[in-house]
């Protein structure tokens, strides 16, 4: 019997340099979000070259607007695409999605960054820019998984899709748009950078405006005023608080730090208009952690629950209740089992490659797992290369030698779960 896990990690070994220089180029090719284009087109003739017939998907909101999951991220409602390719052989054994997105976050000031952000960069065996870790490195793994398989003459039995979406970091218009659109399979990789841990859970991230109000006068006769900015600070104390009590009520497992499942963070903060006047308004957002298994109205529940009753043990918040909104990326929490054969199998094929047991673990981030285990009901498991430390902080890098294990574990996957017609 021809021992295909030796092939895969010989033919993987001598690609590295193909691998390392394909993900620079992605790199080097900016995708801030609604300007996904680009790479978008240079995924696409990857896929061409592997006979993966890519279709290209346009991310239309009309088609999205009234399904539960959907985020209004405020970018282009239909300018944006996702590319998918097929790798495709009906043979009736199980099916798999490798998903990763393609759209990443501002890159931050310039200055904090030692070369440029799209410079992709390769130093002390890392790859360096916006992108790298988050998750360009991940979506090129699964992509050289497919290459490495048919370079060693294997095909599946099963089908194969890869999905380069858009949108994921504002909301998750790209995967969506692909599960309105029937897209699906009996199972999903999310290439995410987990620093090849296996994290079948996520949790949910609630994206929140709180308008505080106060009364304005002189600042020479402040006592005659309500300072905003003093209101949301007894607020903001209750909710660090609050945040404390909620990781108390929830049993969670697989987490590394059960106090930091959830959590709650203020980002942006915007109080007064004149430094000699009273503030008579305070503005704030921030983010609201989902625990797995909590929905998400029952989270925000939760918080406006919680904000009316602090604003009752206060003379002037009772009568002016604080204000919230929720908007933007709306991410919901979500699971798929430990005990699913998904889940049993990566496990193996990461054994199998390493010589070590996995690290199984919950994220604390909201990501597009949510999208295909509750709206698709396809088990989904996030797995890749890179520290999520790491994903939006200025010299973003990922480890080479993580790229090189992904790939080798993707495509031992993908003989473990699609089924083998090797010869």
């Amino acid at each position: 019997m021809i021992d295909i896990k030796h092939q895969i990690d010989s033919a993987v070994n001598a690609a590295r340099g193909e691998i390392v220089s394909y993900i620079q180029s992605l790199v080097q090719s900016p995708s801030l979000a609604n300007d996904e284009g680009s790479v978008q087109k240079l995924i696409s003739e990857k896929l061409e070259t592997l006979g993966l017939a890519p279709e290209k998907v346009p991310v239309y909101f009309d088609d999205l607007k009234n399904h539960p999951a959907f985020c209004d991220d405020g970018y282009s409602p239909d300018s944006r695409y996702n590319v998918v390719g097929h790798w495709k052989n009906d043979g009736g054994d199980k099916s798999i999605i490798l998903n990763g997105h393609v759209d990443v976050v501002p890159t931050g000031p310039l200055e904090l960054w030692d070369e440029s952000p799209w410079s992709g960069s390769v130093n002390n065996n890392r790859i360096y820019g916006r992108g790298s870790c988050d998750m360009k490195a991940g979506l090129a793994s699964g992509i050289f998984a497919v290459q490495i398989l048919q370079c060693i003459g294997f095909e599946p039995t099963g089908n194969v899709m890869i999905q380069s979406v858009v949108g994921e970091e504002s909301g998750g218009c790209g995967t969506l748009t692909n599960i309105v659109k029937g897209y699906t399979a009996d199972a999903t990789i999310i290439l995410e950078p987990t620093s090849l841990k296996v994290c079948p859970t996520q949790s949910g991230a609630l994206t929140f405006r709180l308008k505080v109000q106060g009364k304005a006068t002189h600042a020479a006769m402040r006592w005659d005023g309500v300072s905003a900015i003093e209101k949301f600070h007894l607020i903001h104390q209750s909710i660090l608080k609050f945040e404390k009590e909620r990781h108390q009520s929830f049993d969670i497992k697989y987490y590394e730090f059960k106090d930091r499942v959830a959590p709650i963070n203020i980002g942006t903060i915007k109080g007064g208009e004149w430094h000699s006047t009273v503030p008579e308004s305070v503005v704030v957002e921030g983010r609201l952690g989902v625990f797995p298994g909590e929905s998400a109205q029952d989270a925000r529940d939760a918080f406006e629950t919680h904000l009316q009753t602090i604003s009752e043990t206060d003379d002037w918040l009772k009568e002016n209740l604080p204000i919230v909104e929720w908007f933007e990326g709306q991410f919901e929490s979500g699971k798929t089992d430990i005990n699913h054969p998904l889940i049993q199998s990566l496990s193996d094929c990461y054994h199998q490659t390493t010589g070590d047991a996995p690290i199984i673990e919950g994220v604390t981030y909201g990501s597009d797992l949510r999208l295909f285990t509750n709206h698709a009901h396809i088990p989904a498991v996030l797995f890749g290369p890179g520290d999520v430390r790491l994903a939006h902080a200025a010299n973003e890098y990922v480890e080479i030698d993580e790229v090189i294990t992904t790939v080798k574990i993707i495509a031992n996957m993908i003989v473990a779960w699609c089924g083998s017609s090797h010869e």
